[in-house]
Protein backbone atom coordinates (compact mmCIF):
# COMPACT_ATOMS: atom_id res chain seq x y z
CA UNK A 1 0.00 0.00 0.00
CA UNK A 2 2.72 2.78 1.01
CA UNK A 3 4.83 1.72 -2.36
CA UNK A 4 1.45 2.34 -4.47
CA UNK A 5 1.46 5.89 -2.01
CA UNK A 6 4.14 6.65 -3.47
CA UNK A 7 4.32 5.52 -7.20
CA UNK A 8 0.95 7.44 -7.30
CA UNK A 9 2.52 11.17 -5.39
CA UNK A 10 5.79 10.48 -7.71
CA UNK A 11 3.50 10.05 -10.97
CA UNK A 12 2.09 14.01 -10.14
CA UNK A 13 3.24 17.56 -11.68
CA UNK A 14 1.99 20.70 -10.89
CA UNK A 15 1.43 23.65 -12.72
CA UNK A 16 1.56 21.62 -16.38
CA UNK A 17 0.04 25.19 -17.65
CA UNK A 18 1.00 28.60 -18.54
CA UNK A 19 0.98 30.35 -15.84
CA UNK A 20 0.99 33.89 -15.20
CA UNK A 21 4.43 36.74 -14.19
CA UNK A 22 4.59 38.44 -11.21
CA UNK A 23 6.57 41.74 -10.63
CA UNK A 24 6.58 42.54 -7.00
CA UNK A 25 8.06 45.88 -7.96
CA UNK A 26 4.63 47.25 -9.19
CA UNK A 27 2.64 46.04 -6.23
CA UNK A 28 0.58 48.36 -4.42
CA UNK A 29 1.35 49.63 -0.90
CA UNK A 30 -1.50 48.07 0.68
CA UNK A 31 -2.26 44.49 0.17
CA UNK A 32 -5.73 44.39 -0.04
CA UNK A 33 -6.18 45.69 -3.71
CA UNK A 34 -3.24 42.89 -4.88
CA UNK A 35 -5.56 40.12 -3.13
CA UNK A 36 -8.57 41.41 -4.44
CA UNK A 37 -6.94 41.50 -7.77
CA UNK A 38 -5.66 38.10 -7.40
CA UNK A 39 -9.34 36.79 -6.58
CA UNK A 40 -10.40 37.86 -9.31
CA UNK A 41 -7.55 36.56 -11.98
CA UNK A 42 -8.31 33.35 -10.06
CA UNK A 43 -12.08 33.76 -10.78
CA UNK A 44 -11.67 34.36 -14.19
CA UNK A 45 -9.00 31.12 -14.97
CA UNK A 46 -11.89 29.35 -14.11
CA UNK A 47 -10.75 27.77 -10.45
CA UNK A 48 -12.79 26.03 -8.94
CA UNK A 49 -14.09 27.08 -5.05
CA UNK A 50 -11.52 30.32 -5.21
CA UNK A 51 -13.00 31.53 -1.99
CA UNK A 52 -12.55 28.29 0.20
CA UNK A 53 -9.23 28.82 1.87
CA UNK A 54 -7.76 26.57 5.00
CA UNK A 55 -8.45 28.17 7.84
CA UNK A 56 -5.73 27.23 10.87
CA UNK A 57 -6.49 27.71 14.21
CA UNK A 58 -4.54 26.35 17.86
CA UNK A 59 -6.30 25.37 20.58
CA UNK A 60 -6.15 26.15 24.33
CA UNK A 61 -2.96 23.88 24.71
CA UNK A 62 -1.79 25.37 21.08
CA UNK A 63 -2.41 21.89 19.35
CA UNK A 64 -2.55 22.90 15.87
CA UNK A 65 -5.88 22.50 13.31
CA UNK A 66 -6.74 23.51 10.26
CA UNK A 67 -10.11 22.71 8.05
CA UNK A 68 -11.68 24.41 4.91
CA UNK A 69 -14.05 27.13 4.98
CA UNK A 70 -15.82 29.54 3.09
CA UNK A 71 -14.65 33.69 2.61
CA UNK A 72 -17.17 36.19 3.26
CA UNK A 73 -15.76 38.81 2.60
CA UNK A 74 -12.42 40.95 2.68
CA UNK A 75 -12.18 44.91 3.23
CA UNK A 76 -10.12 47.36 4.92
CA UNK A 77 -11.54 45.48 8.21
CA UNK A 78 -10.19 42.31 7.49
CA UNK A 79 -10.74 39.12 5.64
CA UNK A 80 -14.32 37.50 7.30
CA UNK A 81 -15.80 34.02 7.69
CA UNK A 82 -18.35 32.29 9.55
CA UNK A 83 -19.15 29.13 11.77
CA UNK A 84 -21.09 28.72 15.15
CA UNK A 85 -19.57 29.79 18.22
CA UNK A 86 -19.56 25.93 20.11
CA UNK A 87 -17.75 24.35 17.21
CA UNK A 88 -14.37 23.42 17.03
CA UNK A 89 -13.19 26.28 15.46
CA UNK A 90 -14.89 28.92 17.48
CA UNK A 91 -14.11 27.28 20.87
CA UNK A 92 -10.19 27.52 19.81
CA UNK A 93 -10.84 31.41 18.29
CA UNK A 94 -12.03 31.96 22.06
CA UNK A 95 -9.10 30.36 23.83
CA UNK A 96 -6.91 31.62 21.18
CA UNK A 97 -8.36 34.33 19.07
CA UNK A 98 -5.16 34.28 16.14
CA UNK A 99 -5.55 32.69 12.84
CA UNK A 100 -4.66 32.04 9.24
CA UNK A 101 -5.97 31.43 5.94
CA UNK A 102 -4.09 29.69 3.53
CA UNK A 103 -5.40 30.45 -0.34
CA UNK A 104 -4.30 27.60 -3.18
CA UNK A 105 -5.39 28.90 -6.52
CA UNK A 106 -3.42 26.07 -8.69
CA UNK A 107 -5.40 27.14 -11.88
CA UNK A 108 -2.54 30.03 -12.12
CA UNK A 109 -0.05 28.42 -9.62
CA UNK A 110 -0.68 30.90 -6.94
CA UNK A 111 -1.03 30.82 -3.11
CA UNK A 112 -2.08 34.21 -0.83
CA UNK A 113 -1.42 33.65 3.23
CA UNK A 114 -2.78 35.88 5.30
CA UNK A 115 -2.68 35.69 9.21
CA UNK A 116 -3.47 37.87 12.39
CA UNK A 117 -5.78 38.76 15.26
CA UNK A 118 -9.75 37.64 15.40
CA UNK A 119 -12.65 39.76 16.70
CA UNK A 120 -16.13 38.86 16.18
CA UNK A 121 -18.84 40.77 14.64
CA UNK A 122 -21.71 42.20 16.19
CA UNK A 123 -24.65 39.68 16.21
CA UNK A 124 -26.41 42.04 13.39
CA UNK A 125 -24.01 41.19 10.98
CA UNK A 126 -24.08 37.99 11.56
CA UNK A 127 -27.67 37.59 11.49
CA UNK A 128 -27.63 39.78 8.44
CA UNK A 129 -24.87 37.69 6.12
CA UNK A 130 -26.80 34.45 6.76
CA UNK A 131 -29.84 35.51 5.53
CA UNK A 132 -28.63 37.05 2.85
CA UNK A 133 -27.43 33.30 1.58
CA UNK A 134 -29.25 30.48 0.45
CA UNK A 135 -31.66 28.30 2.20
CA UNK A 136 -29.69 25.92 2.33
CA UNK A 137 -27.04 27.96 4.15
CA UNK A 138 -29.35 28.96 6.54
CA UNK A 139 -30.81 25.38 7.19
CA UNK A 140 -27.32 23.96 7.75
CA UNK A 141 -26.93 26.80 10.36
CA UNK A 142 -30.24 25.56 11.80
CA UNK A 143 -29.36 22.22 12.09
CA UNK A 144 -26.13 23.21 14.29
CA UNK A 145 -24.52 21.07 16.54
CA UNK A 146 -21.56 21.49 14.65
CA UNK A 147 -18.60 19.44 15.33
CA UNK A 148 -20.69 17.70 18.51
CA UNK A 149 -20.46 13.95 18.43
CA UNK A 150 -23.56 12.32 15.77
CA UNK A 151 -25.03 9.59 17.06
CA UNK A 152 -26.37 8.16 13.56
CA UNK A 153 -26.61 9.42 10.04
CA UNK A 154 -30.48 8.91 10.82
CA UNK A 155 -30.04 11.22 13.63
CA UNK A 156 -28.50 13.65 11.14
CA UNK A 157 -31.01 12.91 8.17
CA UNK A 158 -34.00 14.39 10.59
CA UNK A 159 -32.17 17.35 12.03
CA UNK A 160 -31.31 18.54 8.55
CA UNK A 161 -34.73 17.43 7.17
CA UNK A 162 -36.31 19.81 9.93
CA UNK A 163 -33.95 22.53 9.55
CA UNK A 164 -34.86 22.46 5.72
CA UNK A 165 -38.61 23.10 6.79
CA UNK A 166 -38.12 25.62 8.99
CA UNK A 167 -35.77 27.65 7.06
CA UNK A 168 -38.46 27.52 4.01
CA UNK A 169 -40.97 28.40 6.69
CA UNK A 170 -39.02 31.19 8.58
CA UNK A 171 -36.23 32.46 6.42
CA UNK A 172 -35.54 34.91 8.91
CA UNK A 173 -35.31 32.54 11.73
CA UNK A 174 -32.18 33.57 14.39
CA UNK A 175 -29.27 31.34 14.82
CA UNK A 176 -28.20 32.46 17.81
CA UNK A 177 -24.62 30.47 18.03
CA UNK A 178 -24.10 31.50 13.95
CA UNK A 179 -21.20 33.52 14.81
CA UNK A 180 -19.22 36.17 11.67
CA UNK A 181 -15.00 36.13 12.63
CA UNK A 182 -13.17 38.98 11.33
CA UNK A 183 -9.13 38.36 10.66
CA UNK A 184 -7.50 41.57 11.12
CA UNK A 185 -4.31 40.69 9.07
CA UNK A 186 -0.66 41.79 10.27
CA UNK A 187 0.82 39.61 7.80
CA UNK A 188 0.10 38.37 4.52
CA UNK A 189 2.48 36.53 1.94
CA UNK A 190 1.92 36.58 -2.09
CA UNK A 191 3.16 33.44 -3.53
CA UNK A 192 3.89 33.07 -7.72
CA UNK A 193 4.84 30.00 -8.36
CA UNK A 194 6.87 29.20 -11.60
CA UNK A 195 7.90 25.80 -13.30
CA UNK A 196 11.53 26.42 -12.95
CA UNK A 197 10.77 26.41 -9.55
CA UNK A 198 11.88 30.34 -9.87
CA UNK A 199 8.88 31.13 -7.01
CA UNK A 200 8.27 34.94 -6.45
CA UNK A 201 7.37 35.61 -2.66
CA UNK A 202 6.30 39.24 -1.35
CA UNK A 203 5.53 39.29 2.34
CA UNK A 204 3.69 42.19 3.72
CA UNK A 205 4.04 43.30 7.75
CA UNK A 206 2.00 45.83 9.00
CA UNK A 207 3.98 48.54 11.26
CA UNK A 208 1.69 50.66 12.94
CA UNK A 209 -0.38 51.74 10.03
CA UNK A 210 1.34 51.19 7.21
CA UNK A 211 2.85 48.17 5.29
CA UNK A 212 6.24 46.97 4.83
CA UNK A 213 7.17 45.04 1.71
CA UNK A 214 9.96 42.59 1.54
CA UNK A 215 10.82 39.02 -0.85
CA UNK A 216 11.47 36.26 0.52
CA UNK A 217 13.56 32.78 -0.98
CA UNK A 218 11.21 30.66 -2.51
Amino acid sequence: MTSDLQALLRSLRVWDTELPSFDPGSAPDDPLPLFVEWFAAAVAAGQREPHTPSLATTDAEGRADVRTVMLHGADAAGWTFASHSGSAKGRQLAARPYAALGFYWPVQGRQVRVRGPVRTAPAEVAAADLHARSTGALAAALTGHQSEVLPSLTELERASREAWERARREPDAVVGSWTTYVLRADELEFFQGDAQRRHVRLQYRRTGPAWHRRLLWP
